[in-house]
């Protein structure tokens, strides 16, 4: 028996240490495409990078949409993020931009990708975050993104799945590969 439930959209969480956090957001993507559903992907901390999924998702428009918001990947110091003052500027107007896509109305699924760890750096507040998921267009799923999600947020998702990191090639010195982590 359906219920009508299915108008409500999802909030979806991919965390922990492991790998596969961005390629389960973009499986369930290319899922969702299938059923013709609109889809934008927005990606926090991966810039430039000309990776595989941007080729891909070239081919499933006008279904899924990606953009690259970030300015590359952030550096540590004694274990510590320290982002520079143009990448937290940076944080902010992309966060900005991506309020204005999720409350447009104009997607049926939202990717947030790598928000967990611009919260877990704390170059955003789990509070906004939060805020905008809360009242976001009804209909609209949002997905995110990301290692060390935050209480707050794991707190108000409906499903969350911790990738957790058994063995990685990158551990026994082999690199990252074309086509498989990027």
């Amino acid at each position: 028996m359906h219920n009508n439930n299915n108008k409500k959209g999802l909030v979806i969480i991919y965390t922990g240490n492991g790998k596969g956090k961005t390629t389960a957001a973009l499986g369930l993507a290319l899922r969702a495409a299938g059923h013709n559903l609109k889809i934008l992907i927005l990606q926090f901390i991966k810039g430039t990078l000309k990776t595989g999924e941007l080729k891909a998702i070239e081919k499933l428009k006008p279904f899924v949409e990606i953009e690259q918001l970030g300015e590359g990947f952030i550096k540590f110091k004694d274990g510590k993020p320290v982002a520079t003052k143009e990448q937290k500027n940076n944080v902010l107007k992309s966060f900005r931009y991506a309020c204005g896509k999720i409350m447009s109305g104009l997607y049926d699924i939202v990717v947030l990708d790598e928000i967990n760890n611009l919260i877990d750096y704390n170059l955003l507040s789990a509070n906004e975050v939060a805020d905008i998921i809360i009242n976001r267009p009804e209909k609209l799923s949002i997905i995110l993104t990301g290692r060390n999600a935050s209480k707050k947020l794991i707190d108000i998702a409906d499903t969350v799945t911790e990738m957790k990191e058994i063995k990685h090639a990158f551990n026994e010195g082999k690199r990252a590969r074309k086509g498989i982590e990027y």
